[in-house]
């Protein structure tokens, strides 16, 4: 197991990948939700057919792969659908995390999820952090990520969750709405305050 757990979290387009990337330059263990609930829904999984079954068929792909945009475009626009993709794909996506979690031997292993708090997850950390950003500026960056346009981009930002409930509780913020060098910055410090860490150094980015 690991000696600490810590959790990276944030609304969509926020930067927790920022994050979580220069914690992994420090020696981080990163364990990314999102690529694991991509493992979870490849073709001819269960769970995909759980989603296909719950969101229609033409979510899948001819190559019978999951078609994220056409499942965000329901869920996005739909409170009920998102919290039906939420109740029917979280325990699965904890339960493999665990697993993983489980494996590691030792020191630091960083959960980063958009869902953390709000699935339960967070209660098995050691730390969270919240990353937070400008709201147009998570707009522009789903809209360059997901080649989205502003409508649809600003809906998925607006179908998040509130900040406030990641804000309360966040036993750190990290502020990624200004250059990466103050981001880095609040990351190298908040890593050396860890109770479990030698100080690590970022290199050049």
């Amino acid at each position: 197991m690991p000696d600490f757990t810590l959790g990276v979290t944030g609304n969509i387009a926020s930067g927790k990948s920022t994050v979580t990337g220069m914690l992994a330059e420090l020696g981080a263990t990163v364990i990314d939700s999102d690529l694991v609930y991509r493992e979870l829904v490849a073709p001819g999984t269960p769970l995909l057919r759980r989603l296909a079954s719950r969101f229609g068929e033409e979510i899948v792909d001819d190559d019978g792969s999951l078609d994220r945009r056409a499942l965000g475009t329901i869920v996005f626009s739909d409170p009920e659908a998102l919290a039906d993709l939420d109740r029917i794909t979280h325990p699965a996506v904890i339960a493999e995390v665990d697993r993983r979690v489980a494996a590691i031997p030792g020191g630091v292993v960083v959960l980063d999820a958009v869902k953390l708090i709000e699935s339960g997850h967070a209660e098995r950390c050691d730390a969270v952090w919240v990353v937070v950003t400008d709201p147009e500026e998570q707009v522009t960056r789903l809209m360059k990520r997901n080649s989205l346009l502003a409508e649809e981009a600003r809906r998925r930002v607006t179908a998040q969750p509130p900040l406030e409930a990641k804000l309360a509780r966040a036993d750190l913020v990290i502020d990624n709405s200004g250059s990466r060098e103050e981001t880095r910055d609040q990351v190298v410090r908040a890593w050396r305050a860890l109770p479990v860490n030698a100080p690590g150094e970022l290199g050049p980015m």
